[in-house]
């Protein structure tokens, strides 16, 4: 059974940690060159990936210590999964990753139509069993929150039932969107920003996250 951490009324949990703080500032910065952007985006993910997973079900488990036998807590098979928002949500991949090497992995691949600013879906590729773990979708910008939500219907379409959303920063617009489309699904960020632009860009923000760290911009 998976419970949900301690967050807002909203179902935001704004994670607090200096190392977050510092890893996001380098990201917001305009003069952190490409690998510099990378090595963030990977802290950070390792810290908001180590909030939202904070409550995983442990079964003990017989372990043998150099010294003696105990009782210690493991995670079982499909108790995790996660799945990239394609392109940018590969930059929070990385450190999840290395976080919970166990984690089965899928993508969802949605670009924004620049002119509606939509989400237009291309690929798809997501693991099975997803209805017996947690699932983490992992989109860095929830802006319009229009991709995200996608991103979360395709999930729920394959079975996923318990649903965490993962991003470094948040407008106002798209918390509200996923909250009236997945009120059900907790959201996991860095920072909640003032708003977005006419642009659909986040303000103050970080940019266009996936140019940024594949070195596209």
């Amino acid at each position: 059974m998976i419970h949900s951490p301690t967050a807002g009324s909203d179902g935001v949990t704004i994670v607090s940690h200096a190392l977050a703080t510092h890893y996001l500032t380098t990201l917001r910065d305009r003069q952190t060159a490409m690998p510099a952007f990378r090595a963030a985006m990977r802290g950070l993910s390792l810290i908001l990936g180590a909030e939202a997973t904070r409550d995983l079900p442990l079964v003990a488990r017989p372990v043998d210590t150099p010294l003696e036998t105990m009782e210690a807590g493991r995670l079982e098979e499909d108790t995790l999964f996660l799945v990239s928002v394609l392109r940018a949500g590969e930059g929070l991949l990385e450190g999840l990753r290395a976080l919970v090497p166990e984690a089965r992995i899928g993508h969802v691949g949605l670009y924004r139509d620049p002119s509606t600013l939509k989400p237009v879906h291309y690929y798809e590729h997501l693991p099975p069993r997803m209805d017996r773990g947690l699932v983490l979708v992992v989109d860095p910008m929830l802006a319009t929150g229009s991709s995200a939500a996608a991103a979360v219907d395709r999930v729920k379409q394959h079975g996923g039932r318990h649903i965490r959303l993962l991003s470094v920063i948040a407008a106002p617009e798209g918390v509200a969107a996923m909250r009236a489309q997945h009120p059900d699904v907790r959201i996991f960020v860095g920072a909640l920003d003032r708003g977005l632009d006419d642009h659909g860009y986040i303000r103050p923000g970080l940019g266009d996250a996936g140019d940024r760290y594949f070195g596209t911009v």
